[in-house]
């Protein structure tokens, strides 16, 4: 249990706030609700806030959930009780946060609860998603098969991210180190020769002089330059963070020529895959649309799908507001109305996904391939230019020598 703060209005109208005890944010929710208060605002106290330490943190990585998923999809499908099944899933999880939600869940279906109900009192494990297809999945009394799909739909979604790091991992090292390497030279090295020329008396070219006048703004104000870019990182971190900042980010990003074309065909590819799972397991369409919304991963496209849903609750169908949104590309458009027509579009959207799944993985090769050439010409002009930059004055008093 933990302590939230809460401000809302009771059944009389009158503005309430307090503090009260409960598992989660939606189990506060349903107890207020329950003491006829209509809650504004719920958050947990400050003085309940866990400390989240990378790595020493309470967090389930996704496949730990895979494999928690599949084993129980497969328990069930043999025939063995709940209950049992639970005890068997706790014994074998490794992961604490995992084992301790589990025991918890365990318990509430011993006291009668569903297991869509129990696994929501775990929000940071198990997403709406999640617990959506596992209701779902109790009411038609098909939870092994919407396991198995789910815990297919997961792998999918594992695939997909580790295909993009891939695809930005090596050139983020690159450009790190290179730029790692330009700023040791620019602060140990440039000012050797900025030295022995000024003791020359050499006459320093423009090139030469705007390298040296750069290394001496890194060596004597590096301190400050480092904390500005932490500064700058932190107020982005935060900017990022607000729905205005988070908005504008996702809009460049898929704007941007190389990057945006993968990251639109990513946001493709989780949307048809994701709707598509939840309405084959029997989420209706309107709660399938708002969780595939806040699962997308990219404001712009969350937008796009809300639109689209409100105007679906209005009559219209998906196709049609989807099209007007200039989020989505034509076809997949064209291929959800053909979907919509006949009758099938959960296969519709499968289809689909699995062609951007191809298709991330063209981009991603394509990428790569572009990357390559291109680090090596920003290295070689980078570090070239300096090279020469310092060289200059060097050729220009041999020059003087040889002609004098």
């Amino acid at each position: 249990m933990a302590n939230f703060k809460y401000a809302g209005v009771n059944s009389a109208g009158e503005a309430v706030k307090g503090v009260i005890a409960a598992d989660s944010v939606d189990h506060a929710k349903a107890l207020l609700k329950r003491q006829k208060i209509r809650a504004e605002t719920v958050k947990k106290s400050a003085m309940d806030m866990e400390l989240t330490i990378p790595g020493l943190s309470d967090s389930v990585s996704t496949r730990d959930l895979v494999i928690f998923t599949r084993t129980f999809s497969t328990m069930i499908d043999a025939g063995i009780p709940l209950v049992q099944s639970f005890e068997i899933l706790e014994m074998q999880t490794e992961n604490p946060a995992l084992r301790k939600a589990i025991r918890t869940t365990r318990q509430d279906v011993e006291q009668g609860s569903t297991i869509s109900h129990a696994l929501r009192k775990h929000p940071r494990i198990f997403d709406d998603l999640y617990c959506n297809m596992v209701e779902a999945g109790e009411t038609g009394g098909i939870l092994d098969t919407v396991l198995n799909r789910l815990a297919g739909y997961m792998e999918k979604a594992i695939a997909l991210k580790r295909k993009v790091t891939s695809a930005l991992v090596y050139p983020s090292i690159v450009i790190t180190f290179a730029l790692v390497a330009v700023a040791a030279i620019m602060i140990f090295v440039i000012p050797v020769f900025s030295n022995v020329f000024v003791q020359l008396g050499t006459t320093m070219p423009l090139p030469t002089q705007i390298v040296i006048t750069i290394s001496h703004v890194l060596a004597n104000y590096a301190p400050f330059i480092a904390i500005g870019l932490i500064v700058a990182f932190i107020a982005f971190r935060m900017f990022k963070k607000t729905e205005r900042g988070r908005f504008m980010i996702d809009t460049i990003m898929l704007r941007m020529p190389i990057i945006g074309m993968l990251l639109r065909k990513v946001a493709v590819a989780k949307f048809t895959r994701t709707l598509s799972t939840l309405m084959s397991s029997g989420v209706p369409i309107l709660d399938g649309l708002e969780i595939t919304a806040k699962t997308s991963g990219n404001k712009v496209v969350e937008q796009a799908i809300m639109k689209t849903r409100v105007s679906i609750s209005e009559g219209k169908t998906i196709s049609e507001p989807l099209g007007q949104t200039d989020t989505f590309p034509t076809m997949v458009v064209q291929m959800i109305a053909v979907g919509e027509a006949t009758g099938s579009l959960d296969t519709m959207l499968t289809k689909i996904a699995d062609f951007y799944d191809d298709e991330v993985d063209n981009a991603v090769g394509n990428l790569t391939q572009l990357l390559e050439p291109a680090l090596l010409i920003f290295l070689g002009v980078t570090i070239g230019g300096i090279v020469v930059a310092m060289y200059l004055p060097l050729f220009q008093a041999i020059g003087k020598l040889a002609g004098g």
